[in-house]
Order: structure tokens, then sequence, then C-alpha cells
């Protein structure tokens, strides 16, 4: 007999127990199922999603890098990096989170704060600073998403184990130990039943030898 469920008292009240913890464990092993499919759907969605703004992000970054370095080569290191010095904070980020398959994800959102008034004296700078500073902005916001959305995947990875472990626990261990000891307790009431039956049969059996027994001596009289 493989490994059942400790504790249990072969009888008939905890068959019909058992069976009915076997049904819910099965409907849930069975929606655990349909969940992680979920999660290995919205996995790949994640990965994907990851892929395009990974390239996304470093495009935009080669592209700032550029526009800062013919910036540079125009004004200079020192001069780029005194104007550099004097811009302040200008980007908002919003920290949320979101509920998809029952998990909850990190969400990030990027706005740039605008300037009331140019924040360096255009005079000594040159285009080139504007378009860099442009550029720089938007590959900040995507490299924000990026983040947001490899934290993320991992989150769904983390997800996706956690189930995939709930569900192995019940198919491989929870189930078939209760099925174990369903048929354990079947056959112990079986046997019972049985030994019932031939005691019972026994008992029958003397009745009818002591019945006739008793109608001979009433004869012999």
């Amino acid at each position: 007999m493989s490994e059942i469920i400790g504790g249990i008292h072969p009888t008939r009240m905890e068959l019909i127990a058992l069976r009915k913890r076997r049904n819910i464990a099965e409907r849930g092993r069975d929606l655990l199922r349909e969940k992680l499919d979920a999660l290995m759907i919205e996995f790949f969605e994640f990965a994907r999603e990851i892929s395009e703004l990974r390239r996304k992000s470093q495009e935009l970054l080669a592209q700032a890098y550029t526009e800062f370095t013919e910036a540079q080569m125009i004004l200079g290191y020192l001069r780029l990096k005194a104007v550099s010095i004097g811009l302040g904070d200008r980007f908002a980020v919003d920290a949320k989170t979101r509920n998809v398959i029952g998990v909850s994800l990190p969400y990030l959102h990027v706005d740039s704060k605008p300037f009331a008034t140019a924040p360096y004296n255009l005079f000594d700078t040159n285009a080139k600073v504007d378009e860099a500073m442009l550029k720089m902005v938007n590959a900040i916001k995507a490299i924000a998403e990026l983040s947001a959305a490899e934290a993320a995947l991992r989150k769904m990875a983390e997800a996706i184990a956690s189930t995939k472990r709930r569900v192995n626990s019940l198919e491989y261990v929870i189930i078939p130990r209760m099925l174990n000891t369903i048929r354990y307790i079947e056959m112990h009431l079986e046997e019972r039943e049985r030994e019932d039956f031939y005691r019972l049969k026994r008992i029958k059996a003397r009745l009818v030898q002591k019945k006739r027994k008793t109608t001979g001596d009433h004869a012999v009289f």
C-alpha cells in the first residue's frame, strides 16, 4: 500500500469526507493549471515587450550620446558641464502597481516637468544641446518603462514557479495520497463487510442448528 494520510479512521463517514476533499483538490488543481497557462501567456507577452523596450532604450541612448558628443565638440567640455550643473530636476516618477491574474506588478510612469523659461542661456549654447536634452528625456522615459517591465517579468516568473509548485504538489502528492487513503478505507470497509457477512452467516447457521435440535428434542416427547 502506498503512502496514505496519517490519523485517518477507516469509517464510512471518513470516506465520504475524504471524497469531498479529493473533489475540491482536483478542482483546485484544474483552476491552478488554468492560471498557470494564463501566466505563461502573459510572461511571453512581457518578454516580447521587454525585447522591444530594450531595443528602443538603447537606440534613444545612442542618439542622445551622439547629440551630446556633437554639442561637446562645439561648446567644449567645460562649458557643457557648466550648463548641465545649472539644470534642476525635471522628472516626476509615478510608481504604481497593477493586478494581472492575481499578481501585483510594478508600473512606472515618468513625466518631464516643463521649464517656465529656458533652463540655460540660449546664447551660450546651440541647437545640439536642445536636441540632446530632448533625446535624453525620451531615453530616460524608455529606461524607466523598461525597468518596470523587467521587474514585472521577474514577478511573473516567481508567480509561475509558485503556481507550478502548487500544481505539482496537488498532482503528485496530495491527490495521490487522498486516492491511496480512499482505496485503503474502501478495502478496510469491504473486508469488514465480508467479516460481518461471514459472522452473520455462522450465527444464522448456529441458530438453524439450535432450532433443529430443539425441534428434535420436542419430537422425542
